[in-house]
């Protein structure tokens, strides 16, 4: 008895041990995660580290109820923030394998078990993790080259994943923005869209230090305001012929729209999108290229399937749409502390 207790006491120092090693790359791995992409930037992830695993659970607490009610774009976000891990695992020499998880309430979340290999493996986009951000300006209007835009198209999917490039000149193209603008007349008559919208806007500094997310007024390129001027002012321009008459400039100032379809609507079909989406945006940053979400006619669950029956999508689901050309950076958006984000 003595022998077995002594057994399990060695195992118990030597997992620790292991998990002692491993925490402070696993720490850094997440770092690198949470640089992912969120609606609003309501960054809606918490991390669990084990011995040989990171856990992604989603934090429901940050929820879009409104414009994402099934909590599709949260788990595009997972996704995206997976795939931040797993590139910057091999940059550190870990091995890895992701898995869809279910939990005890019925919501999954990702598990990335992770082996530490011999050597790293140097990754081509690590490098972008960092300088990846979302610019929501107005672009110079230069069309992207033909090389350029073949390196983007060749961004390898996750299965049930497609990627659709159509350019300025395109019936597409047109189409497309026909319907960011119809669903600007939707969102922007629904109080709700306005209201969820309107309290993730930090509008001064002293809101971004408090918060550490959302949408801050540098990102937007707006000057910094008390909010109890700023709100108003917000909800004065939320309106659909204001809106329009905004994306309508920086629609025609890009070279190309894409769109992200996935044919599996489910948490594990939201995760290979994300992963997919996080992969072309690092790809767009290397590149020098600039990307900016139009996602109006995937979040109108009606413009969404209308929008599928144009494009002759049978069995695929219309879920992002990106702007992509030339613009100058854009100051970038806050993140919470890894501390904030780790479950212990």
């Amino acid at each position: 008895m003595k022998k077995l207790s002594l057994i399990i006491m060695m195992q118990s120092l030597i997992m620790g041990a292991s998990l002692n090693a491993q925490t402070p790359d696993f720490q850094r791995m997440v770092e690198y995660a949470i640089k992912a992409p969120s609606g609003h930037n309501t960054q809606p992830w918490k991390f669990r580290l084990t011995e040989n695993t990171v856990e992604i659970h989603p934090d429901l607490s940050r929820t879009l109820s409104v414009v994402d009610g099934t909590n599709r774009e949260l788990y595009i976000s997972l996704g995206a923030a997976t795939e931040n891990l797993c590139i910057a695992a091999r940059e550190f020499g870990y091995k890895y394998e992701v898995a869809i998880v279910p939990d005890a309430d019925g919501k999954a979340y990702i598990r990335v078990s992770l082996i530490k290999g011999e050597d790293k493996v140097i990754q081509p986009l690590f490098n972008q993790i960092l300088k990846r951000q979302t610019n929501r300006q107005i672009y110079t209007g230069k069309s992207i080259s033909k090389d350029t835009l073949n390196l983007l198209t060749s961004v390898v999917p996750e299965e049930g994943v497609h990627l659709y490039f159509y350019s300025r000149k395109s019936p597409e193209y047109s189409l497309l923005k026909e319907f960011v603008l119809r669903g600007n007349e939707y969102q922007m008559n629904d109080k709700g869209f306005k209201d969820e919208l309107t309290g993730w806007i930090r509008l001064n500094k002293k809101d971004v230090e408090k918060h550490h997310d959302g949408l801050t007024y540098k990102a937007m390129g707006s000057p910094s305001v008390p909010s109890f001027i700023g709100k108003p002012i917000v909800r004065s321009f939320l309106k659909a012929k204001t809106q329009n008459k905004s994306d309508r400039k920086k629609i025609d100032s890009s070279s190309h729209l894409v769109l992200l379809t996935g044919i599996d609507n489910t948490p594990k079909g939201w995760v290979a999108l994300g992963r997919t989406l996080e992969r072309f945006l690092l790809e767009t940053t290397r590149l020098g290229v600039a990307n900016a979400y139009l996602n109006q006619p995937c979040e109108v669950p009606a413009l969404a399937e209308e929008l599928r029956q144009k494009l002759s999508m049978s069995s695929e689901h219309p879920t992002l749409l990106l702007r992509i050309g030339y613009a100058s950076p854009m100051p970038y958006s806050p993140r919470k502390t890894v501390e904030a984000v780790i479950i212990h």
